[in-house]
Order: structure tokens, then sequence, then C-alpha cells
């Protein structure tokens, strides 16, 4: 959404703050805010004034004509504030059909004044610039400002002048207020700009002798501006129209949406309604409330919200289990039901988002059973058989009536169903496995380029024409005469033989468009090549059916403009930041002649500066905020039309004799799937894009297929918010528009809720009673337009428009021609589970591949709530065990002890050489590492072998030494160069005393202890060590702890697990030392001549 109201307050702050003007603006800043929890001592220590001067009191909510009301308590003093505030603080009121709770009052100085001061301004947005309304009377008694005010367009990129103030508003005021108002209004008009507000109204504006007075404030700002405004706004707080309550769960999922390139909105209506919704699509939402309140459910709904743009399993779940939370708070006489809804997704993996859902129902399983919850789901798009298949299990094994539904269901027949007014089936008709749709039936794979290419109801049509060899660059042949860079645009947007680039790192879209191509017996790609800033210029591998091709991308526009001048369209996946700037770098070539902007939440203001410089420039765009457009047979934009088996099973890859426009993605893909299956297939189809102004209108696209002959009927699917509607209604009525036009505006719901409610797309709210659906319908109706009389209908009114065009010979069907076969992707048949392929590596300790990190089982977060610290993440990692707590701590006492043991150990003493030779950390750490063996540090595994053979095989501690001298061995683990029984290593006795008060058993500790009274009889330097004190003890920690068999433990042994504590632990000791060194700035090392003993050989000293 973008268009979002502020308070009063945050409004005057933002215009004291940031207004720039000669004209002296009085009480900057002079405001109290009062709540219930008000400290009315602590209020007037922080506003002195409020004691000494007379005060004006309102609530600060959203409502609008206070003063009528009798909500503005005016001339009271402090006292008289109080008093005024008791009857209405915290009580409930109603204001038009919403009733809600005052809770929040503004105070400010009494400004006295006669009626003669009092003026009303007001700035709002309009696709062609700012409309500046004045009117020199204000106050409450205004009226109609609409047909009394003076008003003033200020185009798209133009600057108000005081001049042009005084002249066409000003006409009305005494000369001596002129220059003072002027001034202002400039002032105002230019921190309209400046802090991307779309609607701004003073009323009254008081003008005195002092100055300027800012009495009463209404304002919105374009909330997709943060990342321009925020070092000016700061955190803004958007408050909830009147009527409705800011429920925590709200800002949740609000919180949830900002870290989220995904969208998720959520709206509470009635929390103790029983109808909830879980709908996937800003249209398709819309849609799902518009049929639940046709069906009367309306003072039932519980809920607005979607969510849509691919969100993760993880978003998915913590969304839905919002809304199961809320609908299970509240038991209902008569049970619930959810509706999981949704249009045919573009390019969502439903299968993936279906995950979430699945595991947030089995979570509340016992509260949706005990609330009487009945889930009614319906979905379409990638994988979404599988998605079905998973949802339909959830309800088998949980025991809660869960009905599923696909593409053979019309989208909104789970609503009617739900609410008892239409049959459940039985059993639904199952649709074909996503794989089915890429297996020909025919025993042909290649189908005439003729006949796929002219529409589906004809033989041949003038756009089926090869380009002639010297044609324009960028511009195909059947273009040029509507295509000339004089502002006029082109008809034919796409053909067969259309070329584009694509703007961003997308692969799986160029991969679907090249697919789609192939499909449709193209001769060549469609893309021609990629332009990706962020890399230098390479290629990058795609397939061409069954062969793989390399498209280039390049670094900057410029060279990918130079080296593909055939290219005539661009889609951009730039992001909502750098839309705007790359844009206007593409439209700055006369080569491109169509832009789709994907991106959504690209502020009102820019996009509004794209739109005059494309119509000066010629060039369509479509978007932004849209998923594109389809021509079948010729060209698709980015994800549009969803993956190949929707492609396939909407007939898309030939054209059929239905041309169509909407605002909404994910509704073009169901208008695909319904036109596809009551009439002879779609021509062409553009989403138009949800923003409240798209690059190009309804109207633009109905006149560009009114004018192309294969087009032979019109959808629109068009929606609250907005007029364009209208001109659809006058060009049917002047003749313009001659072909049938079916037509349903969505959003027909708002008008039967008691409060504004903020619709998915930015553009879905009325501004007035004529931008309601109900209003657009009832126009289109009576302007000749065939109008459904829901959208549950559309389908049954545009096949039986579609059958009087076949009986009139005005269509002819043809007969249908398969496609050829397109090989499906490795990734995507293994994510189908069509195949299978032994694994490369496999990993039994960490798993990265969700929304959370997970060791061995253990998600991170709880790692972290554990307090587990760095030997349970060991324990994890390495022994894929959950170890005591004493035996974490074990682990950490082992690397504190192990981590250095000074620079003369040869690990130390390689690690500060390689340093001092200038290496980096990685080289001079390995270095050291290198020496670890079985004469420095890697005597834990060897002591811990040697010492449990002995004990293990019944060997006393004499009979162990004997052997091992009898042998001429070494007892690893016994014997220090420094260390001795008189002067011994503290380190071994920390561990010691450690692992004697905590581990269970020590068995092996001991009869290592006996074996060192033996040898340091014998001499005084051959004591237990560190390493051996932490091998003996490690095996008796394995072996006693609970949670290893004796088998395991003895494995961990063998395998040289204990070392890795050794080799973890001194690296910490070389780090150490490599950065000691280059602080020191030690420079390179060479040996002194006088600590190496120079010889000559034996053979030769004799």
């Amino acid at each position: 959404m973008s268009a979002k109201a502020i308070s009063e307050q945050t409004g005057k702050e933002f215009l004291y703050k940031y207004i720039c003007t000669t004209a002296a603006v009085q009480n900057r800043f002079r405001y109290a805010t009062v709540t219930s929890e008000t400290d009315w001592e602590r209020l007037t220590q922080d506003h002195p004034w409020l004691q000494t001067e007379q005060l004006v009191v309102k609530p600060d909510q959203l409502i609008k004509r206070r003063g009528k009301l009798g909500l503005v308590g005016v001339d009271l003093d402090l006292q008289g504030v109080q008093e005024w505030l008791k009857p209405r603080l915290m009580r409930e009121t109603t204001v038009g059909k919403a009733k809600g709770i005052l809770k929040n009052f503004l105070i400010e100085p009494f400004v006295p004044h006669s009626q003669e001061e009092e003026f009303y301004v007001c700035i709002y947005a309009t696709r062609e610039g700012d409309y500046v309304l004045f009117h020199h009377e204000g106050g409450m008694d205004v009226g109609d400002v609409d047909s009394k005010a003076q008003r003033l367009l200020v185009g798209v990129d133009e600057k108000l002048t005081e001049g042009a103030v005084t002249e066409q508003l000003l006409a009305h005021v005494p000369d001596e207020k002129k220059q003072v108002l002027a001034s202002f209004i400039v002032g105002l008009f230019n921190l309209y700009e400046d802090l991307y507000f779309t609607y701004l109204e003073i009323n009254p504006l008081v003008v005195t002798e002092e100055g300027v007075y800012v009495l009463d404030m209404a304002a919105k700002i374009d909330a997709t501006a943060d990342f321009i405004c925020k070092p000016k706004w700061g955190d803004v707080e958007f408050p909830p129209p009147f009527g409705r309550e800011a429920y925590p769960e709200e800002a949740y999922i609000a919180d949830l949406d900002a870290k989220s390139g995904a969208s998720l909105k959520l709206t509470l209506l009635n929390p103790r309604g029983r109808i909830w919704t879980m709908v996937a699509g800003g249209g398709a939402s819309v849609v799902y409330s518009d049929t639940i309140c046709d069906l009367g459910g309306v003072d039932e709904l519980a809920n607005y919200g979607e969510y849509s743009g691919a969100p993760s399993e993880q978003q998915t779940y913590d969304y839905a289990k919002t809304i199961l939370s809320l609908m299970t708070r509240e038991k209902h006489p008569d049970g619930k039901v959810l509706i999981i809804g949704g249009s045919i997704a573009n390019f969502t993996n439903v299968a993936a988002t279906f995950k979430g859902i699945v595991r947030a129902i089995k979570d509340y399983q016992g509260p949706l059973k005990e609330h009487e919850v009945t889930i009614f789901v319906r979905r379409g798009g990638p994988n979404y058989q599988e998605g079905l298949r998973v949802m339909g299990e959830v309800g088998k094994t949980t025991g809660i009536p869960i009905h599923v539904f696909g593409t053979e269901t019309h989208m909104t027949a789970i609503v009617g169903m739900a609410l008892g007014h239409r049959p459940i089936p039985n059993q639904p008709p199952v649709a074909a496995h996503t794989a089915n749709f890429l297996l020909n039936s025919s025993s042909s794979a290649a189908t005439p380029a003729t006949t796929r290419t002219a529409s589906f109801s004809e033989h041949k049509l003038a756009n089926d024409v090869t380009p002639a060899k010297k044609a324009k660059p960028g511009v195909p042949a059947e273009l040029q005469s509507t295509a000339d860079r004089n502002g006029a645009k082109a008809t034919t947007l796409f053909s067969n033989h259309t070329k584009s680039i694509v703007w961003g790192m997308q692969t799986r879209a160029v991969q679907g468009m090249l697919d789609f191509d192939y499909v449709c017996s193209r001769e060549e790609p469609s893309v021609a090549a990629m332009v990706y800033p962020f890399t230098g210029d390479h290629k990058q591998k795609f397939y061409w059916g069954h062969k793989e091709i390399l498209l280039p991308v390049y670094k900057n526009m410029a060279e990918a403009m130079k080296k593909h001048p055939e290219v005539d369209v661009l889609i951009s996946f730039a992001s909502l930041r750098s839309a705007y700037d790359s844009t206007v770098e593409t439209m700055q070539y006369p080569q491109i002649h169509t832009i789709a902007i994907i991106a959504e939440g690209i502020p009102e203001a820019l996009t509004r500066k794209l739109i005059k410089t494309a119509d000066e420039k010629g060039v369509t765009i479509i978007g932004p905020a849209t998923v594109g457009g389809i021509k079948p047979g010729c060209f698709k934009i980015g994800n549009t039309g969803g993956m190949l088996d929707n492609i396939l099973a909407s007939k898309l890859y030939r054209p059929g004799s239905v041309a169509y426009v909407s605002r909404s993605g994910g509704m073009s893909n169901e208008l695909n799937n319904i036109i596809s299956r009551t009439t002879d297939g779609v021509y062409e189809g553009v989403a138009i894009g949800g923003d409240r102004y798209p690059g190009s209108t309804f109207m633009d696209h109905v006149l560009r297929y009114q004018d192309t002959p294969g087009v032979k009927m019109i959808v629109v699917l068009g929606e609250i918010g907005g007029t364009e509607e209208y001109k659809i209604c006058e060009g049917v009525k002047e003749g313009r528009i001659t072909k049938p036009v079916v037509c349903w505006c969505i959003g027909t719901c708002a008008t039967m809720f008691s409060s504004e409610v903020q619709f998915g797309h930015a553009g879905a709210c009325a501004n007035q009673a004529s931008e309601t659906a109900v209003s657009k319908n009832k126009a289109l109706r009576e302007a000749g337009v065939f109008v459904p009389k829901s959208f549950d209908e559309l389908g049954d009114v545009i096949r039986s428009v579609y059958d009087d065009l076949v009986a009139n010979g005005v269509i002819i069907p043809a007969q249908e021609v398969p496609p050829p076969t397109v090989p499906m992707d490795y990734s995507w048949a293994r994510e189908l589970g069509l195949i299978r392929k032994p694994a490369s590596f496999m990993t039994s300790i960490c798993d990265e591949r969700g929304q959370e990190l997970i060791y061995a089982g253990m998600p991170i977060t709880e790692v972290f709530k554990e307090e587990m610290g760095l030997g349970g993440v060991l324990g994890l990692l390495w022994f894929q065990r959950r170890l005591p707590r004493y035996a974490c701590q074990f682990i950490e006492m082992c690397l504190m002890v192990t981590a250095d043991h000074g620079p003369a150990v040869s690990g130390a003493h390689n690690t500060i050489v390689c340093a001092r030779a200038g290496k980096d950390l990685v080289s001079s750490l390995t270095s050291g590492l290198l020496t670890i063996g079985d004469r420095f540090g890697g005597a834990l595994d060897a002591a811990a072998k040697q010492f449990s053979k002995a004990f293990d095989s019944g060997m006393l501690p004499m009979e162990f030494v004997n052997k091992m001298k009898k042998d001429g061995k070494l007892i690893m683990g016994i014997g220090h160069r420094v260390k001795s029984i008189n002067n011994p290593d503290m380190r071994v006795q920390i561990l010691k005393d450690f692992v004697k008060q905590h581990f269970p058993a020590t068995q092996l500790l001991d009869y290592a202890l006996d074996v060192e009274k033996i040898t340091t009889s014998k001499k005084p330097n051959l004591i237990l060590n560190v390493d051996g004190l932490i091998g003996v003890a490690f095996v008796d920690l394995l072996r006693t702890c609970g949670g290893f068999t004796r088998d395991e433990a003895d494995e961990f042994v063998e395998i040289g697990a204990l070392n890795g504590i050794f080799v973890l632990g001194r690296s910490m000791g070389f780090i150490g030392h490599y950065l000691d060194q280059k602080r020191l700035k030690q420079g390179l090392y060479r040996h002194p001549w006088d600590d190496i003993s120079y010889v000559l050989p034996e053979h030769m000293s004799m």
C-alpha cells in the first residue's frame, strides 16, 4: 500500500519542521497529546503554555468533520479541557457507520479570529499532476469545496509559483493577505512534494496580522517513499481508520512484511467472526472478500489479508499460525470456516508455501477441532498438485475437515460451499500432474509455424509477416507504421519476432520465456541479452528446447543497446529503489518501445515522472507492480502465465480470439484459465499493475485491442479505486469501442464495511463514491458493457458472449494443433519427485536449506535459547548428541587449556615465521597446524587408544609400562619437557579436579594416574601431561555420559575426534601469534648463524 493517512500531530510536525516560506507560521510545535495514561502534572511541565492560554481540544484519530460532530472543544482553559474530556476520553462514539473508542486527543492554543480570516487549502495527487484547491471561505461550514474552490493543476515535474497562485487562486482574497497566502501555499506545495505527500488539507487556515495559523489538518503520505524520506520522516506511526482497533497481530504481520521480499497483509475486521480467509494474491484476496459479502457473510467476515510474492515456508508458517491463533480464541455456535484460496500462481511454488500452512495446521490441530473449524482450499500454479495432496493428507491425519480443489474448480466456488450455498462435491475431478502436461500426445513433435502465429480463429493475419531485411533497428516491420518516436504509441506491442533485454539476473524468468518461445515454435529466443550492473560482461547458459545456448550479460545498458539494435522491449526486474533510474536510462534509447516494470513499491511521484517521459517518447509502460503480460504464440513477459504446465493447460502457446486487461498479475493467470475453458483462448493479456498510477491504463489497452483485427472480444477485470473504467463507458457510448466488452470491477465489498479497508493493491482504495466498484459496475452496465452479477458468474458471461460470436460467424474455431514438447528442468523434476539421483555428498550434522540453520536436528535459535555454549555446539556437530552440561563445560575447558603454550613450540614458531614472511592469516595458521602430529599436540588420540587398549585387556598398570618398554614404544600422553611431579602442570590439575568432581565414573583416568605413579618413580618429568589427561578423560566421558554405546564411543576415538580438540584449541593461539606479529610489525625472520651448528659431511670430516 502506498498512500497512508497520518495523524494530525504527525502532519503538523512535518509542516513546522520543514516548510520554507516568508509567511510567519505561528504556534510551531505547540501541541500536546492526551491519552487515558496521561500524567497531567508532567504534561503541564513539558508544555507550560497549557496553564497560561486558552485552548482547543479534539480527537486525533482520522475522524472527518469533527466540528459538526461536536468533537472539538474551543476556547477552554486547562480545567475546562479536562472537564470536556471526561465524558469523551475512552468512550465509544459513532462516526458514520464506524463505531470506535475515542482514545487520542490533541490540545493546541486557541486562536481568536474572525470568519473572514479563515481559508481552505488542499493539495492532492492525480495521474497528470497535483491539484491545489483554494477557497476564500474556510471552516466547518465550507460545504462542497470541489464545486466552490478555485483549482490549479501543477503538472508532473512543473513548479508552482507565487504569481500563478495569486492569479488563479486568490482572486477573492483581500489584497493585504495575498502575498502571505501566496508564499505560504508555494511553501506548502514544496513541502508536499519534498516529503512525498499524496494528500494535504488545511481547514481552516487562519491568516491574521500576526501571521498564519494551521488549525485543522488532514494528510496522507506515500509510505513506499520511506527509503527516500526516512531521514526527515523518522519512524512514522500510521494510525488505523477510526472504528478499527490496531491489533498487535496486524503489527506483527506488518513487521514480517517489512522484512520480506514477499507481500504479507492482515487486517482484522471482526475477531469474533466465523469466516476467516488466508488468500494468496492481492487481487484474489479482494475477489474472495467480495464473494463472501455477496453471499451474505459480511457480518461474519473476520479478516482481510493476503500473502503473495513467493513467501518462504517459514514466512507462510508465521502468517498461518497468526490467523489460526486468532480464530481459535473464541468459539462460535455454528463453528468456523477457513478459506485458503487463491488464483493460479505465476511463479510461487504452491507446495512450498502450503508446507508452512500445513505445519501451522498440525500445531493448532487441537484448537481447530475444538472450535469446529472446516477448511476449504482452492489453488493453482507451480507444483499445486503436490500442495493440494499434502493439504488433503493433513486433513486425514488430523481429523480436521479439509476440502481440497484445484484449477478445475472456479476460484470462488469454495466460498459458496463454505457458506452452505452450494453442495460440496464428494470426489472433485483430479487435475493431471504437472509433468503430464509436458508429454506430447501427438506423434509429431513439430508444429508448422504458420498455424501457430495466426489467430486461432483465422487462417492468417497481417501481423504474421517476416520483417523486411532493411527494417529499422529495434522496430519489427509490423510495428513501424505506428511506433515512430513522436509520442504516438504502437498498437501492436509484441509479435513472434519481438526481442527483449531483461534487466536483472532473473535466470528462472528468462528460462521460462525461452521455454514459452520454444513451445510457441518461435524461430529464435525472445531474450537477446541481460543487463546486470553487479557483475562484469559474461555469458549465461540457458536451454532452447533440448539444446544449451549462451545469452550475453552486460554490466551496463549502453553496451547492451549498442550490441542489440533489434531489441525493442525491456523487462525490468530492478528493485523498487533502482527501477526509476534504470527506466529513465532505458527511455534514452529510441529503439525501446515497451518497458515492463515488475517492481512493487515505487513511489507514486516517481512513477508519474516515468509516465510523463514515456508519453513524450511514445513508450508503453506495463507496470509497475505487475507480473507483465502475454501474447500467446508470440511473447511473454517474465513469469507471466506461470510454468509450462499452466501455459499448456490454458492453451497459451497459440492465440485465441479474446484479449483481456487486468490490474492483478495473479488474477490475469486466473483469466487465462477462465478464458481457455469458456472460449477458444487468449489473443493477448496484460496486467497493468496494482499501483494507483499504472504506466498504461485500461483504456490504452482496450483501444489497442479494438484496433487489432485478431481480437474479437475484450475482457476487463477492473478494481475499486481510480476512475479509468469510466473511460471505457465513454468509449462504448461514443462508438470508439465496438467489440463486445465483458467487464467486472472487484472490490464491491468495500461499501459494506463500516471502516475503510486498504486492499492488497496500492491503488485499491476509493477516495470518493464514483471510485467504488459498485458505482463502476453500474455505469459499465448502463453503457452497454456485459457485466456479470458477481465474479462467480464472470466465466458464464464470457462463454455467452463468445458463443454468440461463434453463432454469428465472427469467430470460427480452428482445429487444435499440439505444441512441441519441452524437456523439464532437472531441478524442477526433482522438486516434483519425478526423478532421483544419488547425492555426491552425505551429511548428518547440519542443514542450512530451511528458514533456520539446524545443527544435528536442533534449530540455531534453540541452541541459543538453551545457552548451550561452544561446548554444546561442538557436541552437536562432532558427536551428533546433546551432551550433558558438565560435558560441554569440560570441552570448553579443554579448548581453554590447549589454546596456547608459548611461542617456542613448533606450531606457534611456524605460524610466527610464516606471518613475518608476509603471508596471510589462513596460510600462517595452516603452517602451524601442519606441525601437529604424534610428536607435537597429536597425542590425544594415541593416548586414548593406548590406555583404553591396556585397560580393556585387563593389563595391570605395571604390566602396561613394562610391555611398552619391552616393545620400545613411548607411552603417549606421558612426559613433559619442563613440568614434573615436583613442578606440576596446573592445566592438568584443573582438568583432573573437574573430571573427578563431575564425571559419573573415571576408570580410565584412574588407570592412567596409576601408570603415572610408576613412570614418575623412574623419572620425575614422566607425568600424565595435558594431552594424556584430555585423551583418557574423553574416553571416560564418551563411555559414561549415557549418550553413546560402547561401540560408538570407541569409534569416535578411532576416527581421530579427540585430536580435533587440540587442533581447535591451539588454532586460537596460532591466530593470536599471527595477529601479535602483524601488530608488532615484525619483519622477515632469519635464523641467527650462531644458533646453527655448521658441520661438514661425515665422510669429509674423517
